[in-house]
């Protein structure tokens, strides 16, 4: 117990007297317990066990690389980068798996904070101070037109140009649509008011389905167009003086306890290269 003779009959004396009761006899020939030590030894030995326990399974939990992640992500990473991120997981740490629900970034954020998930990925960086916010992606937003638009041959439009083509546009919540509109707003002192706008929708998928249809131009995520821009029913339509970047974010709260499979599911995130990244 590391303790000398004059402590150990001190720290037992001390508990003596706090328990009313003598639980060790002594004699010229040494100590025994009383019935009353018997019982306190028999639980005190309890607890020895007990605190191995407790230790012991701790330290299981963090050493087991396998556990579940509830992912909260917009509909960018969502759709086009965390499917194949996830898959690619998946063949590395098959013990890990991640259950991914897509909203957009508001509502993600939110999720976030009310613990209904535990990560999330968006498009844009949080400004709540409970939220932690890590760049993994970057991304650029491009003016999109039907493969067969007027525009495909025309080379750089002009932003007057542009002001004059309907235009589809995401929700209010998006971090595509606050991302344009704040460059807009900040770079080209244009609001979105200021657009032919002819309709809007709630995620990229839609978009394109309305700029295919011929409803309209539209900016959005080069990640969310690269098989539409490979088969030319969509084209990129340059826009002069006009480059919109961003970065997507990893979130989760300050105070999150991360154990061993998060961390190995975030530094995997940190290390996926993106297939519009390659390219570019």
């Amino acid at each position: 117990m590391l303790l000398t003779q004059p402590a150990l009959t001190k720290n037992i004396r001390n508990m003596e007297d706090y328990m009313g009761v003598k639980v060790v006899n002594r004699s010229n020939v040494g100590i025994t317990l009383t019935p009353e030590g018997k019982i306190l030894y028999d639980y005190a030995q309890r607890m020895v066990r007990l605190r191995k326990e407790a230790c012991e399974k701790i330290q299981q939990m963090h050493e087991n690389a396998g556990g579940d992640i509830y992912v909260g992500a917009s509909t960018i990473p969502a759709t086009y980068i965390l499917p194949k991120a996830i898959s690619e997981l998946k063949k590395a740490h098959p013990e890990i798996r991640v259950f991914l629900k897509m909203e957009d970034s508001e509502e993600v954020m939110n999720m976030v904070l009310d613990h209904e998930v535990e990560i999330g990925c968006i498009g844009k960086k949080p400004l709540n101070r409970k939220l932690v916010a890590v760049p993994l992606w970057s991304d650029r937003l491009i003016l999109i037109a039907p493969g067969n638009h007027r525009w495909v041959k025309k080379g750089a439009v002009s932003l007057s140009e542009l002001l004059q083509e309907p235009f589809v546009l995401r929700e209010k919540g998006s971090a595509t649509r606050d991302v344009f509109e704040k460059y807009l707003k900040e770079n080209k002192s244009i609001s979105l008011s200021q657009l032919n706008i002819c309709g809007e929708m709630g995620s990229s998928e839609a978009v394109k389905e309305a700029v295919m249809a011929g409803l309209g131009v539209s900016f959005i995520s080069v990640h969310a167009v690269a098989r539409e821009l490979a088969r030319k029913t969509l084209c990129e339509i340059p826009v002069a003086s006009c480059r919109i970047e961003r970065e997507l974010f990893l979130i989760y709260l300050k105070q999150f306890g991360f154990r061993l499979h998060h961390k190995t599911f975030v530094n995997f995130l940190k290390n996926h290269k993106t297939t519009s990244a390659k390219k570019e």
